[in-house]
């Protein structure tokens, strides 16, 4: 019985398997065909991946393990201040040292930048126009820029190395709410105290005092008046907005130095209208107002007047040097640092300047920002600023005051920006985000407490509701 039964189960088992083996076979010749065509394409592919690596190629725009780049990228730059030709030697440098690499250079106007900026970066999230991939911010845009911008890679630079390259002020300025690093800083600036070394000569002053009281006590013995009272030399620029050139910024350094907590951590709401803001508002105003006047609201603006021989001290930021000798040669005048208050224990100075950074819609920001960190090492500011000098003698009698720390001691030796190496270490700023609109705004405080006699607490009512309207749109 189990000899049968087996040989029954076997018999079955082979008559039912003999027919389907044969009619499977055709299957079989197809994947082994499949298998071999896989095989080759496989071989293909390692082949091609060696001469690759045997060529030294790579994944365009990806940086080596040698920390060069390969393939070809090309990045569009949009720089201000510089021209070409200063630019062309560094960028040279560093495509050279990174094959591949192409830097396309545009130097803008600065009329209109801010707008034509934010409007080519806004349009390239939802439209094909192409934003550019470097581009300049001033230290007080972030809030409003940083949802199109990229943060600066820890493989490139650190927070640390950052914090110890750099100005304090930069790292506040160009820090986003989620606490990374958005903007690597071209140079350092802020606001200075120009003075007419004549005028002061004729007081026996050499040099503007370094605190508040004795500096407004000399800017009331600079003033000349006529018998009507109508001012003919202006002892300081100060007290009223539309002809004075930068009055946003010195209205804010006062309210920095005066400790008032401007805006929040949210950076949408700023805090104008209290005893510490009031209290700068009617000081700065009461300069402009009244028998003690020391500043007219009607004559031209302080820029003029300064370089007319009419106006004793401004305060502006370093560039007006330029603006100044191109003005009037024969102007004798000197640079000082802002007063402080004595009653405030560190000192507290404005910073206004400018940075490099990445547009988010960039396909190559690790490279991007390479190229940002180079512009900023000792030998590239060092050429690039005398650069500058050398190839705009006329215009130029200094290039950018150096963003580095450690060419402080090079900017001191310059006499126009020996001031600005001595506060550099003390700037501070706020991130207003909407610069143009916050600046608008405070003018027009300023003007209708001036001109229309509106109460300080009516006109900064009116300016903070303005402000943080504008800022709950561009800095959301």
């Amino acid at each position: 019985m189990e000899n049968l039964f087996s040989s029954v189960t076997e018999n079955r088992t082979n008559t039912s398997t003999a027919e389907p083996m044969k009619k499977k076979l055709p299957l079989s010749i197809i994947i082994i065909g499949v298998v071999a065509i896989l095989l080759i394409v496989l071989i293909i592919v390692l082949f091609i991946i060696n001469g690759n690596k045997k060529r030294g190629t790579n994944t365009p725009g990806t940086p080596t393990s040698s920390g060069s780049a390969s393939g070809n990228v090309t990045l569009a730059y949009w720089g201000l201040w510089e021209p070409e030709q200063v630019m062309k030697p560094i960028i040279e440098k560093f495509e050279q040292e990174n094959p591949g690499v192409k830097i396309q250079y545009s130097q803008q106007r600065f009329s209109g930048y801010e707008s034509r900026t934010y409007s080519r970066l806004r349009q390239s999230t939802s439209s094909s126009e192409p934003s550019p991939d470097i581009l300049r911010i001033h230290n007080t845009w972030l809030p409003k820029y940083i949802k199109y911008l990229s943060s600066v890679p820890t493989n490139i630079m650190s927070k640390e190395e950052y914090s110890q390259k750099f100005y304090p002020t930069a790292l506040e300025d160009f820090t986003g709410k989620d606490g990374k690093l958005y903007a690597i800083p071209w140079e350092i600036d802020g606001l200075m105290v120009f003075y007419n070394k004549q005028m002061l000569s004729k007081k026996g002053v050499n040099q503007p005092p370094a605190d508040w009281d004795s500096f407004i006590e000399l800017a009331n013995n600079l003033t000349t008046k006529d018998s009507s009272g109508k001012i003919q030399q202006s002892g300081l620029a100060m007290g009223s907005a539309e002809n004075i050139k930068h009055a946003a910024e010195i209205i804010s350094f006062l309210l920095l130095q005066n400790n008032v907590n401007i805006i929040d951590e949210t950076r949408t709401t700023v805090s104008l209208n209290n005893s510490r803001a009031i209290s700068v508002f009617e000081m700065y105003t009461n300069f402009a107002k009244g028998e003690n006047a020391i500043w007219s609201p009607s004559s031209r603006s302080d820029l003029e007047m300064f370089y007319s021989g009419k106006l004793a001290m401004m305060i502006a930021p370093s560039w007006r040097v330029f603006d100044i000798i191109k003005a009037n040669s024969t102007i004798e005048f000197g640079t000082a640092p802002l007063p402080q208050l004595i009653a405030n224990e560190n000192e507290i100075y404005y910073s206004t300047y400018w940075g490099d950074t990445v547009s988010k819609d960039c396909k190559n920001p690790e490279i991007a920002w390479k190229f940002i960190k180079f512009l900023s090492e000792r030998e590239q500011q060092l050429q690039l600023f005398s650069s500058s000098v050398t190839n705009n003698p006329q215009d130029r009698v200094f290039g950018e005051p150096y963003s580095l720390v450690e060419l402080n001691s090079e900017m001191a030796k310059n006499p126009y920006l020996k001031p600005m190496a001595a506060m550099a270490p003390f700037m501070k700023s706020w991130q207003m985000g909407d610069e143009t609109a916050v600046k608008k705004h405070l003018d027009e405080a300023v003007t209708s407490i001036i001109k229309n006699n509106t109460s300080v607490e009516s006109a900064l009512r009116k300016a903070e509701e303005n402000i943080n309207k504008q800022l709950a749109q561009t800095n959301k």
